[in-house]
């Protein structure tokens, strides 16, 4: 069973999403089958301090969980945990496919464009040339090929970005463009699609 929850920053998607495992768990309690074994497979990169923070936090709060994960640190190759880990008695959780999109994008670009650099006036508004799209799409098209192989339940969260104004700069734009035509694609292949907002679930599909 796939499941896309889907939400902006701080709607209550990530929790909403680990709630909806804890069901899972006691469900297959209740009808005394074998627990599921539950794996938690972490996107995000600790590049700052900020993140690093989020990241902390996010850990715990799954310690403070009845649910006992397993984490998977996984900023790419993102089909390869999923299908590395993929079972009947499994329950994957991807938090969150934006951040890997973010990843994968971003590692297509040169270093040069990447890289801090000291802005001013005239070089505020400049944006390196984007030509990572195509180079990304075979990582897109693993991740379709192991969500439809899957075997077990998978939720996967990701932030919607497409909701507000078009984004100024080409890597922004790409990257919404990107996100949309992702979540699409997967919202198409789930079997539930939720959309979080403060805090409150509505069942799409």
């Amino acid at each position: 069973m796939i499941t896309l929850v889907l939400g902006g920053a701080r709607s209550g998607k990530s929790r909403y999403a680990e709630s909806f495992v804890q069901q899972l768990v006691q469900s297959q309690q209740a009808s005394n089958q074998p627990n599921f074994q539950c794996v938690y497979i972490a996107t995000a990169q600790g590049l700052d301090a900020e993140m690093r923070q989020r990241i902390a936090h996010h850990q715990t709060a799954r310690a403070e969980q009845t649910i006992t994960w397993q984490t998977v640190e996984q900023p790419r190759n993102l089909a390869e945990a999923i299908e590395q880990h993929s079972s009947d008695d499994t329950v994957i959780l991807v938090e969150c496919l934006s951040l890997w999109l973010s990843n994968e994008l971003l590692a297509e670009l040169e270093p040069s464009h990447v890289i801090e650099q000291e802005f001013n006036e005239e070089t505020l508004w400049q944006e390196p040339p984007c030509d990572m799209v195509p180079v990304w799409q075979p990582a897109r098209s693993r991740l379709m090929q192991a969500i439809e192989s899957h075997r077990g339940h998978l939720i996967l969260v990701s932030n919607e970005v497409g909701q507000g104004v078009v984004p100024l700069g080409e890597i922004n734009r790409r990257y919404v463009d990107e996100a949309g035509w992702l979540h699409q694609d997967i919202a198409a292949q789930a079997d539930r699609v939720v959309l979080v907002t403060a805090g409150i679930p509505q069942i799409l599909k």
